[in-house]
């Protein structure tokens, strides 16, 4: 199965408590069915201090569920993504305006 949401799409959060958020997807972990989205489900990690860096909390961006994600269609809108052939290549469409990703 072809993926979907791919690392660099442009994403909108559709559900939890980040709905509505817009960004990029850093990471897909596509065997657990989620990805890390920059700037969405941050968590605040404890970091202890060692000789070469400095303690203390940092902001991490946590993996969400790629079933509460769309992607962003060039009217900035969210949208299902669809697969067609052009040619011999199967290419990813938004099923919104139909342009190709």
């Amino acid at each position: 199965m072809a993926a979907k949401l791919r690392k660099g799409d442009d994403v909108i959060v559709l559900s939890g408590k980040d709905k509505g958020k817009k960004g990029k997807i850093q990471s897909v972990d596509p065997k657990a069915g989620k990805a890390v989205v920059e700037g969405v489900n941050i968590a605040i990690r404890h970091q202890k201090q060692s000789q070469n860096t400095q303690g203390g909390r940092t902001p991490k961006a946590m993996p969400i569920d790629l079933s509460n994600l769309a992607i962003v269609d060039k009217n900035g809108k969210a949208s299902r993504v669809g697969f067609r052939m052009e040619g011999d290549a199967k290419v990813r469409f938004a099923k919104t305006t139909g342009d190709a990703i």
